[in-house]
């Protein structure tokens, strides 16, 4: 009898998952076709991004796993080199599709967060896995982009891991802007 009620409970707990599983699938795909995209490189807008830095934040709080990201400057770019703008954009397009082949989809996002500046969140990497991928992505982005004058693009790039954070940050805003500090002081 024991045996029925046991395998009540793990169908239970199996639908439930599924149930879970199907609740996420639907509200990544109404955020997909409703959140706001930077028009020049598509990837989500700065203020999108911090909101959803909150719920990963949170997410890695709940459950445990690691939570890193990698931040990408191009850092006074187009002024040292005075390029004019409509080069700025296509080099700033390039950049984004060297990277964007490092984003595992449905699980990382990407954001502009200024005029030259990105952050890529990577939902259960930790801190080793996130330093791979920034020198990939530098690397990438020294070979694949160059400039109409024939400047090699310099990128620095910093990363940093939620979990390595004291537990004692009180909001999760305010571990958001220290995550952000931190990958944004690193950055080299």
């Amino acid at each position: 009898m024991w045996y029925f009620t046991w395998i009540l409970g793990l169908l239970l707990a199996c639908s439930l998952g599924i149930m879970n599983v199907l609740r996420l699938e639907a509200q990544e795909t109404w955020d997909k076709e409703h959140i706001a995209l930077d028009p020049l490189t598509r990837l989500m807008t700065k203020d999108t991004m911090l909101s959803r830095l909150k719920e990963k934040v949170e997410n890695s709080k709940r459950n445990g796993f690691p939570f890193s990201i990698l931040f990408i400057s191009l850092k006074d770019f187009k002024a040292q080199n005075n390029i004019a703008a409509y080069e700025m954009d296509a080099i700033l397009r390039n950049v984004v599709d060297c990277f964007k082949e490092d984003i595992r989809v449905g699980v990382d996002i990407a954001a502009r967060m200024d005029e030259q500046d990105f952050i890529i969140a990577m939902p259960g990497s930790p801190l080793k896995k996130a330093e791979e991928i920034a020198l990939r992505v530098k690397n990438a982005i020294a070979e694949h982009v160059k400039t109409p004058q024939g400047l090699v693009v310099k990128v620095t790039t910093g990363v940093a891991e939620y979990s390595a954070l004291s537990e004692q940050l009180a909001t999760t805003a305010h571990e958001v802007d220290k995550l952000i500090s931190i990958a944004t002081a690193k950055s080299g």
